[in-house]
């Protein structure tokens, strides 16, 4: 198991190295560098302060001599900072990515709670009602994009019926009394967009509960189960679904990294302090800084939750081996 890891963890980080390197190459090609920036605000700087400037912010040496001396300040925990907000990243990197995590863990929390079971019974039940109707709605909210299912939220309950805010993470110059007070005010904030993440995962998680159920219910071990006398509720959950779940495992893991990355346009459309909105901003905005580093956390947390789902799999399923 350990020697599985380390190999999963170097495996990681050259993943990282490689990825971060093609969006570096692919932010250096983007028009507007810091000095050029510098001259359309000053026309009349002269050529001498843009070569100054230029070695100053190491834009004259090579890229793969700029890539170098970035992930070197990376590793050693210099981040940099802002060209936007003139602070250092890790004060912006910090907030951002505790609304994400709060946000993606939320959607996909409510996106299980309502899936799996739905999942279960209609594999319980093929070709029945219920198993239209289920299949009928999980087809509509995969088939349904997540920014326009947003904007429809916002127009319904935020404009029409004004139950719930249109966009932000908290009550601005609201000073909390106690935590449930802080609670209960996020909490509001969080219902559209957690509701806009979670509808494509529900119709996804479900269409996948259900043919890994229908698949693990045919098979003999279910029925020496029901020969031996065990309850529906042990053959269907202690046989039926920990059997099914190796392959659901892989899709829940695919899915959270789907939520971390989608979380951008649902981030922006609901003015959602996240990283998505973050790297957003920063790219609009020409924060190279900021970019990179909001690109490196994200895709950091999609390939460890990829090694997670792996070590879960001999969680699931004692047959599974990593000797």
């Amino acid at each position: 198991m350990l020697t599985f890891i380390l190999r999963r963890i170097v495996q990681t980080l050259v993943v990282i190295v490689i990825l971060s390197y093609v969006c570096f190459g692919l932010m250096t090609l983007m028009p507007g560098d810091p000095v050029e920036l510098m001259i359309s605000a000053n026309p009349r700087i002269s050529a001498e302060d843009v070569t100054r400037l230029r070695e100053f912010y190491g834009l004259d040496q090579p890229l793969i001599k700029r890539y170098y001396t970035w992930i070197s300040d990376i590793s050693k925990g210099e981040l940099g900072y802002s060209r936007t907000y003139r602070i250092p990243v890790t004060e912006m990197m910090g907030p951002a990515l505790t609304a994400t995590f709060i946000l993606s863990i939320t959607s996909l929390l409510f996106s299980l709670i309502i899936a799996i079971p739905l999942g279960i019974v209609c594999a319980l039940k093929p070709n029945s009602k219920v198993d239209y109707i289920a299949n009928l709605f999980s087809f509509a909210g995969i088939s349904v994009p997540s920014f326009w299912l947003g904007i429809v939220l916002i127009i319904i309950f935020a404009v029409n019926l004004r139950w719930l805010p249109a966009g932000g993470y908290q009550t601005t110059g609201l000073a909390y009394e106690n935590i449930f007070q802080e609670l209960m005010d996020k909490a509001k904030y969080l219902i559209l967009p957690m509701v806009s993440l979670s509808v494509q995962s529900i119709g996804r998680f479900s269409r996948f509960t259900r043919s890994a159920m229908l698949e693990a219910m045919r098979n003999d071990y279910i029925r020496t189960a029901r020969a031996k006398g065990l309850s529906n509720r042990v053959v269907i959950f202690q046989h039926g679904f920990r059997n099914a779940l190796i392959p659901l495992i892989t899709i829940i893991a695919i899915s959270f990294s789907s939520i971390f990355s989608g979380a951008l346009i649902t981030e922006t459309l609901f003015a959602y302090p996240g990283v998505g909105r973050l790297i957003y901003s920063s790219i609009i905005g020409n924060d190279f800084n900021v970019a990179m580093v909001a690109f490196v956390v994200s895709v950091s947390a999609v390939l460890i939750m990829s090694l997670v789902s792996d070590i879960l799999y001999g969680v699931v399923d004692p047959r599974i081996s990593y000797k």
